[in-house]
């Protein structure tokens, strides 16, 4: 489903657009929430769902996360508007979970099993039969029919097939979660083990009944914008193509100082310093002390690293991420600054909240929530003017790649060649928490000794994150071109190398 716009995307816009034209109005916001169901979802007649009560009362609910407020209990009387004033505030406002389901959203879709359809035409081989490893299929009036209780969903039967009447069902939420923490609650709807949860999205943005969404930070952003504070953006190097086809990085500037910002900053130029940082620690460490090294800008790879290999805790390498590391810059220059990271990673909103290190990132918000404060405003970037003195130019091709797939590792190992021209460094990535798993799992095995590691959350990586807008492909070709457009490809030679000590403190 990813990478297609449905009517999913629409309401998820809406919702943003008109949270954060009510932050940007004012006036009375018990009364302006309570509206704003009507506005997205009008008329009397469902378009979508059984009723358009219940479409509105979902919206209602999504109004009330992009506020950064919890879901309210089904089982008490509460308004839409309850606890709104709570949330008026110029600060991060934020109550976990992250990532929630409304549940009467929910298809309470079966969890994971191998199903006969009518396709079947009862052959006379049923090979089908003679590969399961459990007896769990048997010939009923010459149909196939799977006894759930018996079949492991190994998918044997599925490959046998000769007329592919033979499914691998699975929610569509569950298998996109590589954590395995979606399963069931009592009413067969879908529940999250926060336990197990590192809020990647990937669950939010692959279920088709947009039963799942996470908190914002728009409405308290701009809050701050209004109150008069001096908020800079730190825009993640995964923007290019997210805000309009060939708008570039000088209009995305523009049109960000439209809206209220004071300045735009790359967080690229935090990746060229989390390069270099990387690059020293493995040199260091690998393999006298840790058999290999393993980056650490991808929030929910290194939380779920932490939480499965506990073992491989000291294996993360310590470098800031990039966006810690460009908050703490545009801080030392503008100590009087509030900074919102705005990216494509829903994780990053905990990353910022984190007490273990002190992140000097006030706000985050995804592209997809950045494009709702465009269009309650009424800008629209492709029509900004965009001169070419005011691009960004601060950082390398190495810090934009941190975007892509494998573009973290190459910096680092590139910057590697730099400092230590005989050190040869191999290295290894993937991409969706499944695949990261693997690689660990190899990694625990001895398989990977000597390698430098590069994990990313999002199958595709930070351009196929749950916030963005454009299809992660083009979004991979576009920030590649955008990476050969850099004064240099190499992290070392970064124009803020030299203050890597300052913001380290």
């Amino acid at each position: 489903m990813r990478g297609v716009h449905t009517v999913v995307n629409d309401i998820r816009r809406k919702v943003f657009t008109e949270v954060a034209r009510m932050s940007f109005e004012g006036g009375n916001y018990a009364e302006t929430i309570r509206s704003l169901p009507h506005k997205i979802v009008p008329g009397e007649v469902a378009r979508y769902r059984q009723n358009i009560i219940v479409e509105r009362a979902i919206v209602s609910e999504r109004l009330r996360l992009a506020i950064g407020l919890p879901l309210r209990d089904l089982s008490e009387y509460a308004p839409t508007s309850a606890s709104i004033e709570e949330s008026v505030v110029a600060e991060k406002y934020y109550e976990p979970p992250l990532i929630n389901i409304i549940s009467f959203a929910c298809n309470a879709c079966p969890p994971k099993q191998v199903r006969v359809s009518n396709m079947c035409q009862g052959c006379l081989a049923h090979p089908c039969r003679e590969v399961c490893p459990k007896d769990a299929i048997h010939i009923v009036q010459g149909k196939s029919v799977i006894d759930q209780e018996k079949c492991i969903k190994c998918g044997k039967c599925v490959d046998e097939c000769p007329y592919n009447a033979i499914i691998k069902f699975e929610r569509p939420c569950a298998e996109a979660c590589g954590m395995d923490a979606i399963g069931s609650d009592e009413l067969g709807r879908a529940k999250i083990d926060y336990d197990k949860c590192v809020s990647c999205g990937m669950c939010l943005v692959n279920c088709p009944f947009g039963a799942i969404a996470d908190k914002s930070q728009i409405f308290q952003m701009i809050q701050a914008i209004k109150k008069g504070d001096k908020v800079i953006a730190a825009v993640a190097p995964a923007f290019v193509t997210q805000f309009g086809e060939n708008v570039s990085a000088a209009q995305v500037k523009e049109a960000m100082l439209q809206v209220g910002f004071h300045d735009v900053k790359e967080v690229a130029v935090g990746a060229d310093l989390c390069t270099i940082e990387e690059a020293k620690d493995f040199l260091e460490k690998v393999p006298d002390e840790l058999p290999f090294l393993a980056t650490s800008c991808c929030p929910s790879w290194s939380v779920m690293a932490k939480k499965l290999f506990p073992q491989f805790k000291d294996n993360i390498s310590m470098a800031l991420t990039p966006m810690v590391l460009t908050a703490r810059l545009i801080k030392k220059d503008n100590p009087d600054a509030r900074v919102v990271f705005i990216g494509p990673c829903a994780a990053k909103k905990l990353e910022a909240s984190r007490r273990t290190i002190r992140s000097d990132v006030d706000f985050v918000l995804t592209f997809e929530e950045m494009q709702g404060v465009f269009d309650a405003k009424g800008v629209d970037p492709s029509k900004m003017p965009g001169h070419p003195e005011d691009d960004f130019i601060n950082a390398t091709g190495a810090g934009r790649g941190f975007a892509v797939t494998g573009g973290v590792a190459a910096a680092v190992k590139e910057a590697i060649s730099k400092i230590d021209p005989d050190r040869e460094v191999l290295v290894e990535h993937a991409d969706g928490l499944r695949e990261c798993r693997k690689m660990l799992m190899m990694a625990k095995a001895g398989k990977y000794n000597g390698y430098l590691l590069e994990g990313m959350g999002c199958p595709g990586g930070c351009v196929a994150g749950a916030g963005t807008i454009t299809p992660a492909k083009k979004s991979s070709t576009e920030v590649s071109k955008y990476m050969k457009t850099s004064y240099s490809q190499s992290a070392m030679d970064s124009k803020v190398a030299a203050r890597l000590k300052e913001v380290e403190e």
